[in-house]
């Protein structure tokens, strides 16, 4: 028995989902509006015939609404397709109602007729919907068709004796007053679409960073409730090496000895990872906040990153430091520290060079230079989103993600790009820029103002 199970159709990329439907939704629209051009221009036919008594050219202006039906027709079986809507096809659909519009004035009185200005709508609706190169192309379309009819069109018998005709000032005037009104729907709207995405993309940049945050915030609660369970067996593990360094059996052998020690150190090492943990997590704010000269700390997070890591070599280059006291940030640290690892880790065996810059007073830049491959395109244009990592390993990329938020936090902003030298790549280099501001410590009010 055959299968009759329906496969569905594979999902629209996220991307491309919304200006599909976008596509779709603006051909709806201007079908209703083809809808009701074709009524309107039909019950205008019979009022002008039936109660002005003009006499017009019935079956060419029918002709016309039939062109105009079809294509009507023809736009609702085309907006049922799968494929999405260019827009060459909106900027062919408004060209086609151009066309029939120019043709019904040019049978009916051309520039004489009031709803010459119809036009304007097309430009509107055009200002709208297409990109400035298709819009151009509506707006030069009404322009030649206004120009065109003030010379060449069917004259309206008001009077059979005599066809009525405007003066050439007024026509010089109407002219004028129509690029000046489509100058200014096209400026106009054009400018407003530009404001609304412009608005929209900083909503969706909030969107995702109120998303960041509440990640983080999860990251956090988590990191601390392990760091508080892990605090315990690490206390428990400390007491029994220090026990076993006593014993006579281990302190007897030399090399017993040493592992012991190395496991004490390594579990020391463990407890200030935790304490740090603690400290960024806001746990221990009751301690006084504890100040350091800025050299002092840029000095101290070289001097640290070095005695982790004996088999790289780093240079530090500091250039115009302020001589200020700062808050010794833990924070800060570990973020220099994330991006001298990565920089390790994409570079190994090369030299790494932290520089320390301020660009001007209240401004601190560091920067961490590698002499590596370097970023491809890709891990540029997605630096900082979370779970990006060029290690491939599941899970990996959070580093500079939190890195990034760190920075965003205390006001200043992380950034990478290639070095160049001679036209050839000859490293990375991820800058971290700074308000000085964020990281001096807040002086105390006068005791008029507490």
């Amino acid at each position: 028995m055959p299968d009759l199970t329906l496969t569905p159709a594979p999902p629209e990329p996220v991307a491309a989902a919304p200006e599909r439907r976008a596509g779709r939704a603006n051909v709806r629209q201007l079908i209703e509006l083809r809808w009701l051009a074709v009524v309107g221009q039909l019950a205008t036919v019979l009022v002008v015939h039936q109660v002005f008594d003009i006499a017009l050219p019935w079956a060419e202006m029918l002709g016309l609404l039939g062109i105009l039906i079809a294509f009507n027709l023809f736009s609702l079986w085309r907006n049922r397709l799968a494929k999405p809507v260019s827009q060459v096809e909106l900027c062919i659909a408004l060209l086609v109602d151009v066309g029939v519009l120019t043709g019904q004035l040019y049978l009916a009185g051309g520039s004489d007729n009031p709803f010459i200005y119809l036009y304007l709508l097309q430009v509107a609706v055009a200002s709208v919907l297409l990109r400035p190169g298709y819009l151009w192309a509506i707006v030069l379309s009404t322009l030649t068709g206004f120009v065109v009819l003030t010379q060449w069109h069917r004259p309206l018998l008001l009077d059979p004796s005599a066809p009525t005709t405007l003066s050439p000032n007024y026509l010089g005037g109407l002219l004028l007053c129509f690029v000046l009104n489509v100058a200014l729907l096209t400026v106009f709207i054009v400018r407003i679409n530009r404001n609304l995405r412009q608005r929209d993309a900083e909503l969706a940049e909030l969107r995702q960073r109120a998303a960041e945050e509440v990640h983080i915030v999860r990251m956090g609660l988590l990191a601390s409730g392990a760091a508080h369970e892990l605090g315990t067996p690490l206390a428990t593990l400390s007491v029994i090496l220090g026990d076993w360094a006593h014993m006579a059996p281990f302190a007897g052998e030399p090399e017993l000895r040493e592992e012991i020690e190395e496991m004490q150190r390594q579990i020391l090492r463990c407890k200030a990872i935790v304490t740090g943990i603690l400290m960024s997590a806001g746990e221990m704010r009751g301690e006084a906040p504890r100040l350091t000269a800025l050299q002092a700390f840029i000095d101290g997070l070289a001097r640290h990153w070095r005695a982790a890591h004996p088999g790289v070599e780093l240079v530090l280059r500091s250039e115009g430091l302020p001589d200020v006291e700062i808050i010794s940030d833990s924070a800060l640290q570990q973020v220099v520290g994330n991006l001298l690892d990565n920089a390790a880790e994409a570079a190994p065996g090369t030299l790494l060079t932290l520089v320390a810059t301020c660009p001007d007073e209240e401004t601190l830049s560091l920067s961490v230079l590698d002499e590596g491959p370097g970023f491809d395109a890709e891990r540029l244009k997605h630096f900082g989103e979370p779970y990006q990592s060029s290690k491939g390993q599941p899970g990996r990329g959070m580093g500079l993600f939190l890195s990034v938020n760190v920075a965003r936090t205390l006001g200043g902003r992380l950034e990478a790009r290639n070095r160049d030298e001679n036209g050839e790549r000859s490293g990375a280099e991820v800058v971290l820029t700074l308000p000085l501001a964020s990281l001096l410590p807040r002086q105390s009010l006068p005791d008029a103002d507490r």
